[in-house]
């Protein structure tokens, strides 16, 4: 586990997935991390990678031949490279190998890389590539977060979403597992989301954002306590198991979407995916402010 600390936070993380695994205040001890318990679900901030969300039975096709992968794919399962670390900082990095082939053709680099400046963890990764031929795929992030904060005697409902700017955003609904990006929604977010775990009997809320800078603050009334997560990417979820009474949420950056419901299997026609030419790189990032 790598250890980050300023005078404010210690963070840890995982090089088994390179995955964030917990921010603690360092005056109170506060945990503002899901820590992973299997009752409800057994990760706390996964990185999606070569796809985001599920494939229509698990699998599709490039060039011809049919692959299988399970949801989200496979580098939050993988040992990254450790290639720097210091107080504040550290960078991972995952290659392309035997064992990712399998599953997913393709050469690529992903090197992600956190630091940890006074009360907010910074977030980049890059797709590296290195191929004569174009390289497809998607990217995501999903830290998740504990309600309540700080107070057990608060109650999921005590807490709620901000989404800055405030407006009427499109949703993209699910269906089942699937995306249905033909019948997006509008979704009222000029006023705070009152968190309900009945708001997500129908999987993730995703807003589409067309890159636009947005910032998810979650917060209460109980306490001072929240987090508030900044992105520039085309969408972002919002989720929490259901029907589980899980106490946490998801804020969830993501760089493409699950199949779409009349998805024909074919990964260079996937709804949302990224076609990153030969020698180039693709690059994501996002920060969360504790407070």
């Amino acid at each position: 586990m790598l250890t980050l600390k300023n005078d404010y936070l210690t963070v840890q993380i995982n090089p088994l997935g390179a995955e964030l695994s917990s921010v603690k205040d360092n005056d109170s001890g506060l945990e503002y991390m899901w820590q992973a318990d299997k009752t409800y679900w057994g990760r706390h901030a996964p990185l999606l990678f070569p796809i985001v969300g599920r494939l229509q039975d698990n699998q599709y096709r490039l060039n011809g031949t049919t692959y299988h992968m399970t949801q989200h794919g496979f580098a939050r399962d993988r040992e990254f490279t450790v290639l720097a670390q210091d107080t504040t900082s550290a960078t991972l990095q995952l290659t392309a190998d035997d064992q990712t082939k399998a599953l997913f053709p393709s050469d690529f680099t992903l090197t992600v890389h956190y630091t940890l400046k006074d009360h907010q963890l910074q977030f980049a990764a890059t797709v590296d590539n290195p191929a004569d031929t174009p390289l497809t795929f998607s990217f995501g992030a999903h830290p998740g977060f504990n309600v309540p904060l700080g107070d057990p005697t608060a109650d999921f409902s005590d807490y709620q979403v901000t989404v800055s700017p405030k407006k009427v955003y499109q949703r993209v609904p699910l269906v089942g597992p699937y995306s249905d990006t033909q019948h997006s929604v509008p979704m009222d977010l000029t006023q705070p989301m009152v968190l309900d775990h009945d708001l997500f009997d129908h999987d993730a809320k995703v807003l589409t954002l067309d890159n636009q800078e947005t910032t998810l603050m979650l917060s209460s009334g109980v306490n001072d306590h929240g987090v508030a997560l900044t992105l520039r990417a085309p969408y972002v979820g919002i989720w929490s198991p259901y029907p589980k009474q899980a106490p946490f949420v998801c804020f969830e950056p993501w760089w493409g979407l699950a199949d779409d419901v009349q998805a024909t299997g074919d990964l260079e026609t996937k709804v949302a995916i990224h076609r990153l030419a030969a020698h180039d790189s693709f690059q994501a990032s996002y920060q969360i402010t504790y407070f």
